[in-house]
């Protein structure tokens, strides 16, 4: 009788859940301890990023197919019940409603080139007109996209043209790019302070006007699959130009959709017109109605890309030369998941506006943050969603100073 040998059978590691998870936030990875209650894991995205306020904390993830590919806040409720799903969890930032701030009676303004005093009394435009009136002047608060607020008193001749100079030269940018708008009305820039009735202590909001440009969709099968895109923009937002074309419609917002065959070659062809295409594009740019939420009017967007009022900073940015930007660019659109003909179009783009300057700000927006803005349906689904959206900036070698963190970033291996 044949002896029959006996083996402890081992589990199946595929089916092994894993000790350790992933929180992502911007460029941030951290593995961690896996935990089945929801506080552990808050307290360990508290910890590793210290910059979120503890109710400001929201996890996400787009893994399970119930996501339809779209990022979906983990609740509380869920968290034990999909956290062994998971490979990795974004750590995202809520809005938190902020109250207007109130100015102490001491509060001081920010200096300006060319006045450089800085007292609670705000320093009249020209000391050699003080036998003007005070009715012929008025002290308004100039607040800019990064939330800086300064104090300036004008004469009520002044055009507001003067006071968006003002504003982009203490931001380091172009004037040209400024917008300027006071109670949700914007402002004429050629025309005066005292022409738009504005009046003693009024709020003026500043924000760069930004265009989304060039953002292309490409759709790749191992064969030829009909395919639905559809595309939904953010009320700030508006298309500019859609290729192949469709009309947009109009709800709530924008949004559109395009009926697609892919092709094994990465080429689509467009079901309606026959077009044959390498990828879908669109451009968008902001409502002429659409102001942004400064941090002085209510609610502030703490990791939410809004296309009105979204900012670089020193935390949050990195900072190189122009000679620099393009070989930094390539290794980031790499590590992102974009192919070569990909890289070499993004680059190409944006190069001339980039040679404009001598030094580069940029960030990628977080892949959840974008998805609020231009929310992206793909059916059937497919199994990997990449997508890439920059901000960037010039900077101007004398504001470097401003940017020290961005700088030391920059030097670390890319890991957006």
């Amino acid at each position: 009788m044949p002896k029959v040998s006996k083996k402890k059978t081992e589990p199946n590691s595929a089916n092994q859940v894993p000790k350790l998870l992933v929180l992502k936030h911007g460029q941030k990875r951290v593995m961690v301890n896996r935990h089945k209650s929801f506080k552990v894991m808050l307290d360990g995205a508290c910890k590793h990023f210290p910059t979120i306020p503890r109710d400001a904390v929201t996890f996400q993830t787009n893994q399970l197919d119930i996501c339809e590919g779209h990022y979906v806040d983990i609740t509380a409720e869920s968290w034990d019940k999909v956290i062994d799903l998971l490979t990795s969890v974004e750590v995202t930032r809520i809005e938190i409603p902020l109250p207007a701030p109130l100015l102490p009676s001491n509060a001081e303004a920010i200096s300006l080139p060319g006045n450089q005093s800085a007292g609670p009394a705000p320093q009249p435009e020209d000391n050699k007109h003080d036998t003007l009136s005070a009715h012929d002047k008025v002290t308004v608060q100039l607040v800019l996209p990064s939330g800086d607020v300064i104090f300036t008193t004008v004469k009520k001749t002044t055009r507001v043209q003067k006071l968006v100079n003002m504003a982009a030269r203490k931001s380091g940018s172009c004037p040209d790019n400024y917008k300027a708008a006071r109670s949700g009305a914007r402002l004429h820039h050629e025309q005066s302070v005292e022409w738009h009735n504005i009046l003693d202590g009024d709020i003026i909001n500043l924000w760069v006007e930004q265009v989304g440009g060039k953002p292309v969709i490409y759709l790749y099968s191992p064969s030829d699959v009909d395919v639905s895109v559809k595309l939904s923009l953010s009320p700030e937002w508006s298309f500019s130009a859609i290729y192949p074309v469709v009309a947009p419609k109009q709800e709530n917002r924008q949004h559109i959709e395009w009926n697609v065959r892919t092709h094994p070659d990465g080429n689509l062809t467009e079901r309606n017109s026959g077009l044959d295409a390498s990828y879908l594009f669109w451009e968008a740019e902001t409502n002429s109605n659409a102001f942004p939420r400064s941090p002085a009017s209510g609610l502030q967007s703490l990791d939410i890309f809004s296309p009105t009022s979204s900012t670089l900073s020193d935390t949050d940015s990195i900072v190189v030369s122009v000679d620099k930007v393009t070989v930094y660019l390539d290794k980031s659109l790499k590590a992102l998941g974009l192919h070569t003909e990909a890289r070499t179009s993004f680059i190409t783009y944006w190069l001339p506006s980039i040679l404009k300057h001598e030094y580069i700000a940029l960030r990628f927006v977080p892949q959840p943050a974008y998805e609020r803005a231009a929310s992206l349906s793909i059916s059937p689904q497919p199994d990997v969603v990449t997508r890439v959206f920059m901000l960037f900036r010039g900077v101007r070698k004398e504001h470097l100073a401003d940017w020290s963190n961005a700088q030391m970033q920059a030097e670390k291996d890319v890991a957006w």
